[in-house]
């Protein structure tokens, strides 16, 4: 992946989307597009009727070519979070967008988080009107090999009502939720949290699951997410004694005027075959 660190991510997104806007892609297809394609990948959308209540199930399907990657919600050094609008004026709104349990992938001093496989984002949509739906969308994605190139799709997508079952849009959306980080439980989960006075590193005291086949046996991945745009997953001096794993997360420069009282931070923990996300508050 090319080092563009010297550019402020923002900045980056706002011309490369600008850039992309002249070859986006359109289709039309109910309950399921058709894909759109680019050098690195395709992506595609898969939506179900509204239910009674008018929340609709859907997804982002993307497929990176092999050797190619693309990204998680805070992507790491250089990279782009998956963007998913909709037409102001279509009657969908988006709540929601899901992301499945991503990989660290190390090049040099660049380091990225992210897909190198198949990954499916679930979307919690919302429809106003009870009549035939219609979304309107615009996907945006960063897709990385040597170079990172910007990937957009425009989907629309025609929603009747749900009189007919639409198994593999079922199966799609199933296999997607089931990809995402459970949430804490109690055999799983932050027992503990501190930030240093000085802000360079946060202190975690997890409790792991016991063991197992798919569980970790060493320090687990973990990853913190703070304000928009940052990362943190540097461990300093983790110590696992049973099930209980205490650590130090290395926490980058922060914006100068950032107030930590009050916020919540992310936390993702993947041990062995298992992850879950929590988020920790500040008071």
């Amino acid at each position: 992946m090319m080092i563009i660190s010297a550019v402020p991510r923002r900045l980056l997104i706002a011309v490369i989307s600008m850039a992309a806007a002249l070859a986006a892609h359109r289709s039309a297809h109910a309950e399921m597009s058709a894909w759109a394609e680019n050098e690195g990948g395709r992506m595609r959308l898969v939506a179900l009727a509204p239910d009674a209540a008018g929340k609709i199930r859907a997804a982002l399907q993307i497929e990176p070519k092999p050797g190619w990657i693309t990204y998680w919600k805070e992507p790491g050094n250089t990279g782009i979070p998956p963007q998913f609008t909709i037409a102001a004026d279509s009657g969908v709104t988006l709540d929601a967008i899901g992301y499945p349990v991503p990989k660290h992938f190390f090049n040099g001093a660049v380091e990225d988080i992210g897909y190198d496989a198949p990954v499916t984002l679930p979307l919690s949509l919302n429809a106003a009107g009870k009549d035939e739906v219609e979304i309107d969308a615009l996907a945006f994605i960063g897709i990385c090999k040597d170079i990172c190139i910007p990937f957009q799709a425009n989907f629309q997508l025609k929603l009747g009502p749900a009189i007919q079952s639409h198994r593999q849009e079922e199966a799609i959306l199933a296999a997607a939720a089931a990809s995402l980080p459970k949430p804490p439980s109690a055999d799983f989960d932050v027992t503990a949290h501190a930030m240093a006075a000085d802000r360079k590193t946060l202190s975690l005291t997890l409790v792991l699951p016991g063991e197992g086949p798919d569980q970790g046996k060493g320090a687990p991945d973990i990853i913190v997410t703070g304000p928009s745009g940052y990362a943190f997953t540097k461990q300093i001096g983790g110590k696992r004694e049973g099930g209980v794993f205490k650590t130090d997360v290395a926490i980058g420069k922060l914006p100068g005027d950032y107030d930590i009282s009050g916020k919540r931070w992310g936390v993702l923990v993947i041990d062995g075959e298992r992850a879950m996300e929590t988020t920790v508050p500040f008071e």
